[in-house]
């Protein structure tokens, strides 16, 4: 595990990972020190606890919370995984929340909402916005917390091993190839299965329908590079969205804000910034 610090204060830290384990790396205990919500920006990896096995693809995020004990796995990708962590402390987290429960839910799905802000995060930390890095990272976790308060616990659904790395698999191509026509079909065909027991499979591992996950892969897609101030006509395009008007709406559902405000605040419109930060209050 590779770490880089982007930034680091008393109460808020922001921490890049990159992990090369594989299928023959032996996995081991590991504690969360603090509170944290990682995104996983490309890769897979399982988590094995508070009691359950946990799957992560691109777009989801690992939830910690102090003393708490995980076990990472690698037994379905050999590429690895990078995620960006923000790291809390206990008095932020307990003031972004208001409910101890919202870090006591190791994986969160990918859900459009915090996956545009995911990237929106990336994007100050690699130095591609002019937002400071902490101020993105607050957003972030701030986001988090609101959306997860809203959502609740999701009911977690035993699932075999093969099934399991049907699933993740799956989502990775799935990720490769978001840009590209997809439907329930060909998803089913790559993971070698029939379309409705994916469907029940894929749901039941990731938390999101293989259409969900498309379609937020393309909105992360779609933030990156409107984060790199792309055209957004362009952007719609190369992220797979087919339709102008359909990727306009879809995106604002998600990140509460236009494509072209979600650029311009990228590029540093502190006004959008300080919008999105009073709508979480």
């Amino acid at each position: 595990m590779t770490p880089r610090t982007v930034f680091r204060a008393s109460s808020l830290a922001l921490i890049e990972y990159r992990c090369g384990a594989g299928r023959g790396d032996s996995p081991f205990v590991e504690r969360h020190a603090l509170h944290s919500v990682s995104y996983v920006r490309c890769g897979s990896f399982g988590s094995y606890a508070l009691g359950a096995f946990h799957e992560f693809v691109a777009g989801s995020l690992m939830v910690g919370h102090p003393g708490d004990e995980y076990t990472c796995t690698h037994e379905h990708h050999d590429g690895g995984d990078e995620c960006l962590s923000v790291q809390l402390s206990a008095e932020l987290a307990e003031s972004l929340s208001g409910d101890a429960r919202v870090w006591r839910q190791p994986r969160v799905p990918p859900l459009p909402e915090l996956m545009v802000f995911g990237e929106f995060m990336q994007a100050a930390a690699d130095g591609a916005s002019d937002l400071g890095a902490d101020e993105a990272a607050l957003l972030f976790a701030a986001r988090f917390a609101k959306t997860v308060r809203a959502d609740g616990r999701r009911a977690l659904v035993a699932v075999s091993a093969k099934d399991r790395r049907r699933a993740v698999e799956t989502a990775l191509w799935l990720d490769a190839h978001s840009h590209e026509p997809l439907d329930l079909e060909t998803a089913a065909g790559h993971a070698g299965t029939s379309a409705f027991h994916f469907l029940r499979v894929f749901g039941r591992v990731l938390g999101v329908t293989p259409h969900q996950y498309v379609v937020r892969s393309r909105l992360r897609r779609a933030a990156r590079l409107l984060a790199e101030d792309r055209p957004v006509t362009e952007v719609a395009y190369d992220a797979g969205f087919g339709d102008l008007s359909n990727f306009v709406r879809t995106f604002r559902r998600a990140a509460g804000v236009s494509p072209g405000a979600f650029r311009r605040a990228a590029r540093g419109e502190r006004k959008i910034l300080q919008e999105r930060i009073a709508a979480l209050g």
